[in-house]
């Protein structure tokens, strides 16, 4: 089942930064059949001052076509009204922005579980890799995904 054209579905890859509220106003304009918007704003953390900074890369086009899917799933599954999911890539210091998922819905419960949804599926279903470089010089390599992600996605195919 496809998505109404109706319906925005705002999907962004990008290295610039985000502006949140921008983006809320831009998705929810005119449209007086939104009752709740959830917004969440991952941000880079410096993990108790040992980290410098986040490397994100992704796998150009399959990576918007990913997150686009997951999107159009959270609309069918919850009947949003609007959904938007920005993911920066590049580098990222502590305290800057890295991920904006916006769900606006007719009802509070619907936008809250479509913004969870789509960042349950976005952490491991989206081809991004993260690398940490420490405080003190060094790399950490590539981070491997974490299990309690893959446990928060399996709720929803419950």
């Amino acid at each position: 089942m496809a998505v109404s054209a109706e319906i925005p579905v705002v999907v962004r890859v990008q290295r610039a930064d985000f502006d949140a509220a921008a983006e809320t106003a831009a998705l929810t304009a005119r449209n007086r059949q939104i009752g709740a918007i959830v917004t969440f704003t991952g941000l880079c953390r410096d993990e108790g001052g040992s980290l410098a900074a986040l490397e994100l890369e992704h796998y150009p086009g399959m990576a918007e076509a990913e997150i686009r899917r997951i999107c159009e799933a959270a609309v069918e599954r919850f009947s949003l009204q609007g959904i938007a999911a920005i993911h920066r890539f590049g580098r990222m210091e502590p305290g800057e922005n890295i991920v904006l998922v916006i769900a606006a819905a007719p009802h509070r419960h619907a936008a809250f579980d479509g913004a969870s949804f789509v960042m349950d599926y976005l952490k491991t279903s989206a081809p991004f890799w993260k690398k940490e470089h420490r405080a003190d010089g060094s790399e950490s390599g590539w981070v491997d995904a974490k299990d309690a992600d893959d446990r928060a996605r399996e709720k929803w195919q419950r």
